[in-house]
């Protein structure tokens, strides 16, 4: 649960910054929206739930 609110907070982060500097606009940010939304309710939710655990995983597990 974490992770996917850490991931949520992120992109809207960037997305706030992207729309601030005009490279995204707003129908493209609603167009990435509903893709989010269309691809949470697909079969494909789960396996992009666990490629982004494990890549947080891995990322917390690298040591500078």
């Amino acid at each position: 649960m974490a992770i996917s609110i850490s991931v949520v907070l992120l992109l809207l982060i960037l997305a706030v910054v992207f729309m601030r500097n005009g490279a995204l606009k707003v129908s493209h940010a609603l167009v990435c929206t509903l893709l989010g939304f269309y691809l949470a309710s697909t079969s494909m939710a789960p396996t992009i739930h666990s490629g982004l655990t494990a890549t947080a995983d891995l990322v917390s597990s690298l040591r500078p």
